[in-house]
């Protein structure tokens, strides 16, 4: 009886303005972004304004505008926002479906003008099948857009398709059910109250999804240094931090490495610093390519460089060392003709820990380990044999076997 008694053009304007609204805040979001989709979710927005302003007007203008163009731009409402969600995938709507599906929308109304339960059923299946291709876009890529806005984007959508199909059902199986746009009934109720929702929670859903990507982006670019793509020097450290502290708490071993790029500066003075560049991403490459995935490459600050190995001794780590340094010293190097020659110094520590050691003198031991190798001739592997403690805690952790060493 509620439902029944709710006035269709009241609804109309609601959904109206609503539509505007969220159209203008999410324009605003969307200022200067350009590959989130908020703008085109926006653009459907006041399409959908539109439309329901052609629908209002029932009866006060020509039909052809009322009903065969206001459904061709009801298509385009779903279009647009099926290209907001494509664009946030990184994917792109097939220009042709977005004149092709809103001239058959409009020819199908233009043939069913006299018939309006046909309309309703026609319109409804094509919408429809619009939603069920924007649900799937989402779904078939939850991975990378999962989240509490998907969520709320897919279940706005999924309700208002199955709204959609019990409309059709309904005026289908009853032509009396829905006679006219404008009449007040219960599907029409139905209809404009889930249209007026649905406009609410899935475009809250889809900033949220664009707001969740910036705040991963911020995130990733905090972590990661932009120049290499390793983790930059707060994030290694992090990483280190968290590493010790497991490797105190389990027993298990762990080593770290400082490399340095070898004269260096002299790459940079003779070169220029955009070749210099280009010679520390080489040098990352080379490393990437030969640690674990559980370790872990940092830049921690020039051409120096932080390798954690959580779970390997020192012998370890100091034979990958070894092949590091071989194979920054094989890597050929060639800027205009020439082969600029690479090589790196290493200095290791590893060994197992002792409650109440940090991460910075892990990299202090490596770090003495590093200047042994450059003093020694450069291109070359140092182990850092002792790992300064404070006296009291030396104490503690009295014993040869304690100290962590070569091998």
């Amino acid at each position: 009886m509620l439902l029944a008694a709710a006035d269709v053009p009241t609804m109309l304007v609601m959904i109206i303005l609503s539509s505007l609204v969220t159209a203008g805040g999410m324009a605003v979001v969307g200022w200067g972004r350009q590959d989130d989709g908020v703008r085109l979710w926006a653009l459907g927005l006041l399409l959908n304004a539109v439309t329901h302003l052609l629908f209002a007007l029932r009866g006060r203008i020509p039909d052809l505008l009322s009903v065969v163009v206001g459904n061709a731009v009801l298509v385009g409402v779903y279009l647009s926002m099926l290209a907001a969600v494509l664009q946030f995938q990184g994917r792109a709507l097939p220009r042709r479906l977005t004149l092709a599906l809103p001239l058959l929308m409009a020819g199908c109304m233009a043939l069913l003008l006299g018939s309006y339960s046909a309309r309703v059923v026609v319109a409804g299946l094509l919408l429809c099948a619009l939603n069920l291709w924007l649900l799937g876009s989402l779904l078939v890529r939850w991975r990378t857009v999962g989240g509490r806005g998907a969520w709320l984007v897919v279940g706005a959508l999924g309700f208002q398709t199955l709204v959609l199909l019990l409309r059709v059902a309904l005026v289908g199986v009853s032509p009396l059910a829905g006679s006219e746009l404008l009449q007040s009934s219960a599907v029409q109720t139905m209809t404009f109250m889930t249209t007026f929702a649905v406009v609410l929670v899935a475009s809250m859903g889809f900033v949220f999804m664009a707001r969740d990507r910036a705040d991963a982006g911020n995130r990733r670019m905090a972590a990661v240094d932009s120049l290499t793509g390793v983790a930059n020097r707060r994030a290694v450290i992090a990483a280190l931090d968290r590493d010790v502290a497991r490797s105190i708490r389990t027993r298990e071993p762990i080593a770290a490495m400082m490399v340095d790029i070898d004269h260096f500066k002299t790459v940079n003075d003779r070169y220029g610093h955009p070749v210099g560049d280009q010679v520390l991403c080489s040098v990352v490459n080379v490393l990437r390519e030969r640690v674990r995935s559980q370790d872990l490459v940092g830049r921690y600050g020039g051409e120096e460089f932080l390798v954690v190995l959580p779970d390997t001794t020192v012998k370890g780590a100091y034979l990958l060392a070894l092949q590091l340094c071989e194979a920054v010293e094989a890597s050929s190097f060639i800027h205009e003709g020439h082969e600029i020659p690479i090589t790196v110094s290493i200095g290791v520590f590893g060994g197992t820990l002792q409650p109440g050691d940090h991460w910075d003198m892990l990299i202090s031991a490596a770090d003495r380990a590093l200047y042994e190798a450059k003093n020694r001739g450069r291109n070359r592997v140092e182990v850092g044999e002792v790992l300064r403690r404070p006296a009291s805690q030396a104490a503690a952790a009295s014993g040869p076997e304690t100290q962590p060493g070569l091998f």
